[in-house]
């Protein structure tokens, strides 16, 4: 199973996501922080590191640069709701892809998918 590390500081955006990403069949393990994914990269394995750009104490691009050192096989994938912050997390982690909000769940569940090679599934 695909495991995912989802760093978002709303409370709310962060369990529609990961509630989104596990009816999806992922392994979903959900922090608040930068700073709190870091000793999670550190224990355990993950294959996506799922990150909102702009948080406190470690955004997103730090956060990232940080997962690169730590565990260079997981890969990344940003979500923003900032185009000028896209633009920089383009050019700072060009490996990564962004996700600008608002999108459709649906829409995150397919980049997922891309990022592994896998081809579309019904997950509603």
């Amino acid at each position: 199973m695909i495991r995912i590390l989802l760093a978002e500081d709303d409370p709310a955006m962060r369990t529609y996501l990961e509630r989104a990403l596990e009816n999806a069949g992922y392994e979903v393990v959900a922090v608040d922080r930068g700073t709190d994914a870091i000793p999670c990269l550190e224990q355990e394995k993950f294959d996506l590191l799922l990150s909102d750009i702009v948080m406190p104490e470690m955004d997103g691009i730090e956060l990232a640069q940080q997962c690169a050192r730590i565990s260079p096989a997981t890969k990344i994938m940003f979500i923003t709701g900032f185009a000028a912050v896209s633009l920089r997390a383009s050019r700072e982690a060009p490996q990564a892809k962004v996700l600008s909000k608002p999108f459709h769940l649906r829409d995150l569940v397919l980049e997922v998918q891309r990022v592994f090679g896998h081809s579309e599934q019904a997950w509603i």
